[in-house]
This record gives C-alpha cells, structure tokens and sequence, in this order.
C-alpha cells in the first residue's frame, strides 16, 4: 500500500475531528471524577470470590451478567493486564481498537465501556479511583521484559500468562487479542512519543467492572512494559453480585455510542 502524503494525512484528520465533534455533541452526561479509593468494599454476602493474585502471576476463570469484578491495587503496581471472551462464544472478544474509536476516546474510565468486536459491550467500569488505563500500548512481552530486567531474570510477562490463561479455556495464542492494563498511566506525545508517569500509580486504587455478558478473563498481574524496574505487588479480585442496573445506568447512558452498543448487547441475549 503506497505511503500517505502530508495532504492525505491532513485531510483524514480533520474528518476523524469532525466527526469526533459531532459523536460528541450527542452525549448527554458529564463523566464522574474517580471514585474515592476509601470507598466501602462489597457487602460479605456479595462476595462469589475473593483472591489476592501475587506479582508475576494470573487468574482466569468465568464472570456472570451482572456481576461486578473489583481489581484493589494495594501495593501500586504499575499495570495490571485484563482480556474477556464472551462465554457462549468466545470468538468474540475484547477489542481495544474498537473501545478507543466508537467512544471516540483512549481516556477509559468510570463511565466508559469496553467494547467487543462484535459492537457490543463486555464490561462497563462501574468505579474507579484511579482513571488512568492504557487499551493502546498493550501488556508485557518477553522482549519489553528483557529491555527492562534483562535477560534470563525470570519475571513472567503478560503475553505469556493470557497465553496459558487461554489454554485452560481450549483457547490458543490465535484468540489472545491486545490487552486493556489498568492502573498504567501511560501518554503518547504530538509527535508520536509515549510515556509513563510512575508518579500516578497510587497504593489502594482499584477499578469495580460490571459483566455485560458471561464473560471469560484473564487477568496478569505483570507491570506495562512501559513501567520502570519494579517488583510487582500482589493485587486483590473480588467478584460480587450487584442489583440490576438503573434506566439511568450512568455507563448505559453517558454517550450515544455506548446507548447503540447496550442495544445490540440486550438484542442478543434476548436472542
């Protein structure tokens, strides 16, 4: 495919703009400031599961409609790295082009969704304290581990432990798609640069996600690759039930995008 001219460039972005402006100017709700990270913990008669996950390690297992899943980041471990299939067909999954571009946003946070490949929504983040995720970079690698601990040092990365995760589940390295990693404030520059600002990773942040669907996870507990040489934290997951959401279900209504996703999200389990 022949390279862009500067024109070309200009002309896409100032249609990605206009468009932007106008997806915009139909939302209808102001976005929440974060939750606050003293927020009261689900009610013990809640909980289905609760589980300290060490640093370098994963979790997968399967999450119900409805249910909530709290990820409490205690000891500020810069990135912790998630993936959802949809249980009756996992063919269907996370897909983070799709949540940046039907939102019109990378800027994920209580209010957002996060969208399949299919359109429609898996997740919706419900709470949060913290509000700086990254859906663009991506979770660790073998070779970003390498470039940051250096060879033969034995820490796990992300990319493998969705590899495994997936494996329990008859899934292969064909179905692992690029990762959400939350609690990773990661920035990109004009001029294409990215970023990470350690300083913002704060101990106690946690991010509450309600299950749009039945729901297979995988979640890393395994820095960005962005982050600097840290010894990864143990983080806490809790899955609990929670009441139906309200007509006026803040992340079902913040944007008209989100609106058309939950459409075709109830059409087919209504199916």
């Amino acid at each position: 495919m022949p390279r862009q001219t500067l024109e070309q460039i200009a002309a896409n972005r100032a249609r990605y703009l206009e468009l932007k402006s106008a997806g915009a100017g139909h939302a209808p709700l102001v976005l929440p400031p974060p939750s606050p990270r003293d927020m009261a913990r689900p009610s013990a008669d809640s909980i289905i599961l609760s589980e300290s996950l060490p640093g370098g390690w994963y979790w997968t297992g399967v999450i119900r409609r409805r249910q909530v899943l709290r990820i409490t980041n205690p000891g500020a471990t810069p990135g912790v790295s998630l993936l959802a299939w949809n249980l009756a067909d996992p063919s269907e999954r996370y897909n983070h082009a799709d949540t940046i571009k039907i939102q019109w946003t990378a800027d994920l946070r209580k209010g957002r969704v996060l969208f399949s490949d299919m359109g429609r929504v898996l997740l919706s983040i419900v709470e949060d304290s913290c509000g700086r995720h990254d859906t663009v970079i991506g979770g660790s690698t073998p070779a970003s581990v390498t470039r940051t601990y250096g060879p033969d040092s034995g820490v796990r990365n992300a990319r493998d432990n969705f590899i495994l995760a997936a494996g329990k589940h008859g899934l292969t390295q064909r179905d692992i798609p690029p990762c959400i990693t939350f609690f990773a404030p990661a920035s990109v520059s004009a001029d294409g640069t990215f970023a990470f600002d350690a300083s913002a990773v704060t101990p106690g942040d946690f991010v509450s996600l309600r299950a749009e669907m039945d729901l297979i996870l995988a979640i890393s507990n395994t820095p960005h690759p962005l982050a600097p040489k840290v010894e990864p934290a143990p983080v806490a997951l809790t899955i609990h039930t929670a009441p139906a959401p309200a007509t006026d279900d803040l992340c079902r209504t913040a944007t008209a995008e989100a609106v058309r996703g939950f459409v075709n999200t109830d059409a087919y389990l209504s199916a």
